[in-house]
């Protein structure tokens, strides 16, 4: 007999599954790995206006 879910366990953020203990709060390694790759490949970028291109102060110093 298995236990039910408990109700206060939030699901994985990408899909849906019940979290793992070892791997909250996704469900699996692969999950998280694929999260990660989603950081590190801009892929929760938000947009916005481009960023100032004026001078930073170390290059006005020479």
């Amino acid at each position: 007999m298995s236990n039910p879910p408990d109700p206060k366990t939030k699901p994985c953020p990408l899909c849906n599954r019940p979290a793992a203990p070892d791997t909250a709060p996704f469900c699996s390694r692969g999950c998280k790995d694929r999260d990660l790759l989603q950081w590190l490949g801009d892929g929760y970028r938000i947009p916005g206006p481009p960023a100032d291109v004026g001078l930073d102060s170390d290059e006005g110093a020479r």
